[in-house]
C-alpha cells in the first residue's frame, strides 16, 4: 500500500513578551509543522504542537483524514514539538514514541517549563507528563512500511532525531532543517553549530527527495536539496557575522540584511542575545 504525507503548519503565535524585536516586530513563536504520514487505514503523527488551541486544530485535521492514528512521534525535546502529545494520544488512542535521548530532553523541558514555556504562552499549554517510550529498534510500522527513527545528535538542541520514511523518500526533520524561518540559535554556541552541521550531513546521507522542516514557511515546498543547502547557508552566515560584529544588534541587523525573507526575526534576536551574552 502506498503511503502519503501531509503537513499542517500552525500559524505564528504571539508571545507574552512586552519588548518588541529591534526591527519593531512583535515577539512571536515561529510557525510549527505537524506531519501526518498515512496509509489506507492508519496514520502516524509527527511533532504535535505546543498549545491546546493548536492541538484542537490538529485533532480536527487528523479526524478529517479518516485514518486511525496509531503513533505520535516527537523528533526532539523542545516542548513546542510534543507538549500536546498526551492530549492527542488520549483523543485518538495512539502511542507516543521517541528516541531515548529525546525522552531525556523531554524531562528537561518539563523541568524548565514554569520558567520558560509557561512564561512565553501562559495558560495555553496542557498538562504534559512524559509518556513517550522508545519503540524496538527505533522503528514504527505503518501498514507494512517501516518508519525509522534516526538519531542525529545536536541540532538546535541536544539529542535530536528525525523520522525517515523510505517509502516516500521523505525525512521529517524536526529542527535539524529549517525552511524559510529564522533558526533557533540559543543553544548553538560552544561547538553547537558544528554539531548541527553533522546532523544535517546525517539527514542528507538518507538521500530524501522531501524534507519537512520543524519550522517552515507554509508558502514553500519541501524540496530536500534546497532546504538542506539553505539551512547550511544560514549557519555559515552566523559564523561569518559573529566574527564581524561586536554586538548582538550588529549581528542581528547583518543577518536580517542577509536573509530578509525569512520569517520571525524575533527568533533570530533571541539567538543573538544568547550568543553575545
Amino acid at each position: 500500500m502506498t503511503l502519503r504525507y501531509e503537513v499542517f503548519v500552525a500559524d505564528p503565535l504571539p508571545l507574552a513578551v512586552s519588548e518588541p524585536v529591534p526591527n519593531g516586530d512583535r515577539r512571536m513563536f515561529s510557525p510549527l509543522s505537524v506531519t501526518l504520514i498515512s496509509g489506507s487505514r492508519d496514520a502516524v503523527l509527527v511533532d504535535p504542537p505546543l498549545t491546546r488551541a493548536q492541538a484542537d486544530q490538529v485533532a480536527a485535521w487528523v479526524a478529517a483524514s479518516g485514518r486511525r492514528l496509531t503513533h505520535i512521534f516527537a523528533t526532539h525535546g523542545h516542548g513546542d514539538h510534543w507538549f500536546t502529545a498526551g492530549l492527542l494520544a488520549e483523543r485518538f488512542g495512539a502511542e507516543v514514541v521517541a528516541s531515548a535521548g529525546t525522552i531525556e530532553q523531554m524531562h528537561r523541558n518539563v523541568a524548565i517549563r514554569p520558567v520558560f514555556w509557561d512564561k512565553l504562552v501562559p495558560g495555553q499549554i496542557p498538562d504534559a507528563p512524559v509518556t513517550a517510550t522508545t519503540p524496538p529498534g527505533n522503528r514504527v510500522e505503518l501498514e507494512g512500511h517501516e518508519l525509522v527513527i534516526v538519531e542525529v545528535g545536536h541540532s538546535d538542541t541536544d539529542e535530536t532525531s528525525v523520522l525517515h520514511v523510505p517509502g516516500l523518500d521523505l525525512v521529517v526533520a524536526g529542527d535539524v532543517i529549517y525552511n524559510g524561518v529564522h533558526q533557533f540559535l540559543v543553544e548553538s554556541g560552544d561547538g553547537g553549530r558544528d554539531a548541527w552541521r553533522k546532523a544535517i550531513d546525517a539527514v542528507e546521507a538518507l538521500r530524501p527527495r522531501f524534507i519537512v522542516a520543524g519550522h517552515k514557511d507554509k508558502g514553500l515546498d519541501d524540496d530536500a536539496a534546497r532546504t538542506v543547502a539553505q539551512t547550511r547557508e544560514y549557519l555559515d552566515a552566523v559564523d561569518e557575522l559573529l566574527a564581524r560584529h561586536t554586538t548582538a544588534l550588529g549581528f542581528f541587523d547583518g543577518m536580517l540584511e542577509r536573509f530578509p525573507a525569512r520569517l520571525n526575526p524575533g527568533a533570530l534576536w533571541g539567538g543573538a542575545v544568547a550568543l553575545y551574552a
